[in-house]
């Protein structure tokens, strides 16, 4: 069984957010957000269901978690994200001053770190966390939609 203060416990609770995403026809994007060992917020890509651009996991994530806080700021939470951060959502968690981000598989082409986009500098950064697990789950939802189309 997992340690539910480790980040492998986390980040599992994020992929099954990216399930819910896929379950949806929504890239499998997932996360959570986490103080003092406590999940705080989910979310999930939402762009096709809301037909909004803006809906992407971190975004309804980081509004949960201001919401339960009751303020702007992240300060002392984690967010557990299944895919690098794209540049819009990276420049949100720079405003949220959230401070550590573990994300699982790298996002080469979308990714915030390709894009010059810097994050918070009180933001602690770890990544490839249950790489090989959201990377799988990304591969199977663009091979089902490349056969789709």
């Amino acid at each position: 069984m997992l340690n539910p203060f480790d980040d492998e416990y986390f980040m599992k609770k994020a992929l099954e957010e990216a399930e819910s995403a896929y379950e949806k026809g929504e890239i499998p994007v997932g996360v959570v957000v986490v103080i003092k060992d406590k999940i705080i917020a989910r979310g999930h890509n939402l762009t096709e269901t809301l037909n909004d651009v803006t809906a992407h996991a971190e975004m309804q994530a980081i509004t949960a978690a201001a919401n339960y806080l009751g303020g702007k700021y992240l300060k002392d939470c984690t967010m557990y994200i299944t895919l690098e951060p794209c540049q819009m959502c990276a420049g949100a968690l720079y405003w949220s001053q959230i401070s550590k981000i573990v994300f699982a598989a790298s996002d080469p082409q979308r990714g915030y770190r390709k894009s010059g986009v810097m994050l918070h500098p009180k933001t602690e950064m770890k990544s490839g966390v249950m790489k090989d697990e959201a990377s799988e789950l990304l591969k199977r939802f663009f091979i089902e939609k490349r056969n789709l189309n």
